[in-house]
């Protein structure tokens, strides 16, 4: 027991062993301001950003062909979509490789044809906005990201019925 209450004595009498040091006589380092410490109290310059322009004139017309291609994609698509539904619906309780079977994978084999257009043309876009990026050319970015997030969108939508309809199936 006594050597358990010498320890805390120890570290008292160290810690104020410390703080006693200063005491002898010697001055506390100063806390003004040094001369050095004011050069540096300057604002860095500004730097001029100029925004994106608009589309340069030889991109508006891929841009209309990309999105003219994804309207068409996704008409295509919503067309053949209440077949293919109805299709895997019938196949729903039908073995493996049977014909029920066999008839609704070719309907949803459609359906993924059917938005190849959709697809190419968000594959162009991404390429063209890598490029574009690259080469530090930001006019028309902005246009081309928006159609790029809105073909992105309806592909994920398009991708989500083909994983239902494919999830409805045996087998899969």
């Amino acid at each position: 027991m006594k050597r358990a209450s010498l320890f805390p004595s120890a570290i008292a009498a160290l810690s104020l062993s410390a703080c006693a040091g200063g005491v002898s006589g010697e001055a506390a380092p100063s806390l003004a301001h040094r001369a050095v410490e004011g050069r540096f109290n300057v604002a860095p310059p500004s730097v001029v950003v100029t925004p994106p322009g608009p589309l340069p004139a030889d991109l508006t017309g891929r841009l209309a062909r990309w999105s003219s291609d994804a309207a068409a994609a996704q008409q295509a698509f919503a067309a053949e979509r209440g077949n293919a539904a109805s299709l895997v619906s019938a196949a729903a309780g039908a073995p493996v490789a049977s014909e029920r079977w066999v008839v609704a994978q070719q309907a949803i084999s459609r359906l993924i044809a059917a938005r190849a257009p959709l697809t190419g043309a968000l594959a162009d876009i991404d390429r063209l906005y890598l490029d574009r990026s690259i080469d530090a050319a930001v006019d028309g970015l902005p246009d081309i990201y928006a159609l790029r997030d809105r073909l992105a969108d309806t592909a994920s939508a398009q991708d989500a019925v083909i994983e239902a309809l494919s999830r409805q199936l045996p087998g899969e």
